[in-house]
């Protein structure tokens, strides 16, 4: 328990360092590449993204299966698994490299339209970076998932932070003296590589992870490839919400479109990473909670007190980047960009529900009930690309995040709640309960923050923004304390200690 608690206060201080990162960095990497080139930097990243899809949903059958065996105490088990996993992964290795050849001879009639003959060359130079960097990544990261099993979560996200602090460093420089969006994407390739290689030297020496290429059991390898197959489905689907819209700008719309909704994408995916810092760590505890016959009760306080947790945090980041988005992008980068905001907030809406309930996932998963979620969300995220594509040529980069938050609304929320209550036995009306406080703090608070925005209208830039945060955080924890019953509870017994 110790590693999930330090391993998700450690989640969170990735993300608030990648946050002041991401604030230095993102302008640096938009003023030197400029608009055009950032376009194809992103739209190249979303399209090549699709490979790593090829996991086949097996990254994260290491975690749970590997955590089965390792609560029974079957060493040789875990040793032909670990076996098993690693010539899996790199046979995908090479299925990555032959077809991400294929993508790179597809960019010209994909994009040919619609950026010049430079842009595309520069296109298919990052394209073979990319088809470089996750076709040796596959066989590598099976080490990192072997160690997430034996919930060394403290290492994990320790080298972590130390990626995400040492990456800026080293390709600020090289872009003021000139490096463009190919210097990105080669030193990435090579910290990407580097850090997954200490993964397999902690695993190999730290942890005595024995490989063992004897063959499993029929019936364990059956039940591992059924896991995998919805798994593999739902990264289908993860893909084609997050990566397809810029794809579909790119081929209908423009470069510069791409560039401004790969702003409001690089805020939902920070706030993604703090929606999945705490969830991620369970499926270890959760698929020994299954193993041990846990009542479906005990499932069900999890989610809602898990629940309740993310509601306090994803509430108090998404009102905040409601009430202050607005000034902090035009001061950031510039009014060019302000329409990322309304991409952003129109997305936010579902994602504010669904991000409070991400600790359904690895629930799911541990009961191997997940096939069901999988199917919903790759069907509806199939009809979400070709009602995107008109709307998107049409109404450009809005009209994307329209029919992305439409279709997230009918999938994640109404359909999955409906799946939780009746086959999973979670008691959705209590959890709902559980996080209204929260809901009618952080709606005040984005009302009187908005409001005091108008009356401060002397005081300009960064100062302004400042204290705007400083007020809105205020008012939500003081709001907290005496509108959430559960949060004055706990204020209440830590002073009387």
């Amino acid at each position: 328990m110790n590693q999930i608690k330090i391993g998700a206060f450690l989640s969170y201080l990735t993300l608030l360092i990648s946050v002041v990162v991401t604030l230095f960095y993102t302008p640096i990497l938009i003023k030197q590449l400029g608009q055009a080139e950032y376009g194809v930097y992103t739209l190249i990243a979303a399209f090549v993204g699709y490979l790593t899809v090829l996991d086949m949903g097996l990254g994260n059958a290491i975690v749970r299966y590997i955590a089965r065996t390792r609560a029974n105490n079957d060493r040789a088990t875990e040793s032909k698994l670990s076996g098993l996993f690693l010539v899996l992964f790199s046979i995908l290795g090479l299925l990555v490299a032959i077809i991400g050849f294929i993508m790179y001879l597809q960019l010209d009639n994909l994009f040919g339209a619609k950026i010049t003959v430079d842009e595309l060359k520069l296109a298919k130079t990052l394209t073979l970076l990319l088809i470089l960097n996750f076709s040796l990544s596959f066989p590598l990261s099976v080490f990192g998932a072997i160690v997430q099993s034996h919930e060394r979560f403290i290492f994990l996200k320790f080298t972590n932070i130390i990626k995400v602090l040492i990456t800026p460093f080293i390709i600020i420089p090289l872009l003021l003296l000139g490096e463009g969006s190919v210097m990105v994407v080669a030193v990435t390739t090579i910290l990407n590589l580097l850090f997954l290689l200490l993964n397999v030297y902690y695993a190999v020496f730290k942890l005595k992870v024995k490989i063992s290429f004897e063959k499993v059991d029929k019936h364990l390898l059956k039940e591992i490839v059924i896991y995998s197959a919805f798994i593999f489905l739902n990264a289908i689907m993860d893909k084609i919400y997050w990566s397809t819209d810029q794809i579909i700008l790119g081929s209908v719309s423009g470069i510069n479109q791409v560039a401004i909704y790969a702003i409001g994408m690089q805020f939902i995916t920070l706030y993604m990473s703090i929606a999945t810092a705490i969830s991620g760590l369970y499926l270890p505890k959760v698929s020994i909670m299954e193993k041990n016959k846990s009542t479906d009760e005990e499932f069900s306080d999890l989610f809602i007190n898990t629940g309740h947790i993310q509601a306090l945090i994803i509430f108090y980041a998404i009102g905040g980047f409601i009430a202050i988005g607005k000034d902090f992008i035009s001061i950031w980068l510039s009014d060019t960009y302000l329409k990322a905001y309304w991409i952003v907030v129109v997305i936010f809406i579902p994602l504010s529900v669904i991000w409070t309930q991400t600790i359904g996932i690895p629930i799911l998963q541990a009961k191997n009930r997940h096939k069901f979620r999988s199917l919903v969300y790759l069907i509806t995220a199939i009809i979400n690309i070709f009602v995107t594509i008109p709307l998107a040529t049409k109404y450009g980069e809005l009209g994307a995040a329209i029919t992305t938050a439409l279709f997230l609304t009918i999938s994640h929320i109404i359909i999955m709640n409906i799946y939780y209550y009746k086959a999973i036995k979670i008691d959705i009306i209590s959890f709902y309960k559980k996080i209204f406080p929260p809901f009618v703090i952080v709606f005040i608070t984005i009302i009187m923050t908005l409001l005091l925005n108008k009356e401060v209208s002397f005081v300009e830039g960064w100062i302004k923004l400042i204290l705007l945060i400083l007020f809105y955080t205020t008012m939500y924890v003081v709001l907290c304390v005496f509108l959430d019953k559960e949060i004055r509870n706990r204020f209440k017994r830590s002073m009387l200690k």
